[in-house]
């Protein structure tokens, strides 16, 4: 075969994070295993808080608890480095929700290491660590895959970045951005407490860890964040305004005493949603974006038929108002929480990395 023609190396993988969104990721490799998918990778370090595992030649992509109940090696991030050391490609998948790991991000882009990610500390956060990332990517050639980090893979921001590379401006954004609070506001009755639904939507994997980073608006004011800044607004923390639902006493418990604190939630959204009912209206919890202007994120009072109402279960929901959909928006809906969608989007950022080097090898 001739080097022309030769099918291009596997890209190396390290997979950090092994919790719900980790598990999820290896159980989909593990999936592909045999089929022409997978042989596009090979996994040859992971790692979570505690433990890492390393082999050059490849980890097996089946029994991945117990590998790493056995794994001998303490966790740290200079393995990662170690683990990806020499030519190729090579991506970093990060489960986690770390943000010393996200620190990382930069230096292994400007390193010609790949990152692909969920989690939204990266570019929705302060504009520094923004970008520090821009500019390790330009330095290193390299992708950072963000599918997963809002709407768990939807084509928002692939979409919004392909708005602009044909010349459009976007306009504003606004919709529904946590797969939880769209999970909870859609079965929320008002006859049964607030907090009951929390706690199943926590059971269910929907929440973050800490519920309040959903219910306080943080997780949201991060993802209105990366949109804004892909829709070309240089947006700092400070500039999104903010309506958190969770009041002192929940927001001030450990997370030892957070279960017993939060039926403090039930009053207050008992009496929006009985106002909401009366005008027969739909409560739904809403980030909005306008270019140059104001950026919001809090709980609406929307009609029954605003299309922002509509959806079902942990769907997103998000109107994008560009020059070319001005006057009716291009509307984007899907799932937008759970750990199967964030695991498959965030596979599929690194299966067009893999295809982008396939391309450059024929």
């Amino acid at each position: 075969m001739s080097a022309r023609t030769a099918a291009p190396p596997q890209a190396r993988l390290a997979l950090l994070g092994t919790g719900t969104v980790g598990s999820a990721v290896w159980a989909r490799l593990a999936g592909w295993d045999g089929t022409p998918l997978g042989q596009q990778f090979r996994l040859v370090h992971a790692a979570n808080s505690r433990c890492a595992v390393s082999n050059p030649n490849g980890l097996p992509w089946n029994g991945h608890t117990l590998l790493m109940q056995q794994s001998p090696q303490a966790s740290s991030l200079e393995a990662v480095d170690v683990a990806l050391a020499g030519d190729g490609v090579r991506i970093v998948i990060d489960a986690t929700a770390s943000a010393q790991v996200t620190d990382r991000h930069a230096h292994w882009l400007a390193r010609g290491i790949h990152v692909v990610t969920a989690c939204k500390l990266g570019q929705g956060t302060g504009l520094p660590r923004w970008h520090a990332i821009q500019s390790g990517r330009k330095v290193g050639g390299t992708t950072y895959g963000d599918s997963a980090t809002v709407g768990a893979g939807l084509p928002l921001l692939r979409s919004i970045r392909a708005l602009r590379d044909g010349g459009d401006r976007i306009h504003a954004i606004a919709g529904v951005l946590s797969g939880s609070l769209a999970w909870l506001f859609n079965r929320y009755d008002g006859m049964r407490p607030f907090s009951g639904f929390v706690r199943e939507a926590h059971a269910a994997g929907y929440t973050e860890p800490d519920p309040r980073d959903d219910l306080s608006g943080e997780d949201v004011r991060r993802k209105l964040l990366i949109l804004a800044r892909a829709a070309g607004e240089a947006l700092d923390e400070a500039g999104v305004q903010v309506a958190s639902l969770v009041p002192p006493a929940l927001a001030n418990a450990s997370k030892d005493a957070l279960d017993a604190a939060l039926p403090t939630l039930d009053a207050a959204l008992r009496d929006q949603f009985a106002q909401a009912h009366r005008e027969g209206a739909k409560l739904r919890f809403i980030a909005r974006m306008q270019a140059g202007g104001l950026a919001t994120v809090g709980l609406e009072a929307l009609a029954a038929d605003h299309p922002l109402a509509a959806g079902s279960g942990t769907d997103n929901r998000v109107a994008i108002w560009s020059d070319r959909y001005a006057d009716q928006p291009l509307l984007i809906q899907g799932p937008g929480a759970g750990a199967a969608v964030t695991a498959a989007a965030m596979l599929d950022d690194a299966l067009e990395i893999a295809a982008k080097a396939a391309r450059r090898c024929t």
